[in-house]
């Protein structure tokens, strides 16, 4: 499966941007959303290949909006990648329980972003 289109989802404007570009470097089509619920639509509406997801957010944080992901039969194959600034070993262990399909820890390089695209190919 080629990686073509993908959803990005942070509530900083900076993060946002900046792994929107990497991505788009990357030759990805790449959606955004600030938030877990518009998220969560987002990914029904896209269907991406991927999302990267922040986990500290308002209104709904990244894992909670995972268990939603994975929990409807429209998106709960699209893999899910973390992008946060949580680095223990208990976030990235619950990461994985609550379904996610990679982790990179803020602040990443671009290489790390395109690292986790080539795994999920």
């Amino acid at each position: 499966m080629a990686i073509t289109k993908v959803l990005v989802v942070d509530d900083s404007l900076t993060d946002l941007t900046n792994i929107k570009n990497i991505v788009t470097d990357a030759g990805c089509l790449v959606f955004t959303a600030s938030n877990g619920v518009e998220a969560f639509d987002k990914a029904k509406a896209e269907q991406p290949d991927v999302i990267f997801l922040d986990i500290v957010m308002p209104d709904q944080d990244g894992f909670g909006t995972c268990r939603k992901l994975a929990a409807s039969s429209e998106t709960k194959d699209i893999p899910v990648v973390f992008v946060s600034s949580k680095n223990q070993k208990a976030d990235r262990i619950w990461a994985q329980m609550q379904g996610a399909k990679g982790y990179v820890v803020k602040p990443y390089t671009a290489q790390e972003i395109v690292d986790q695209l080539k795994a999920l190919v």
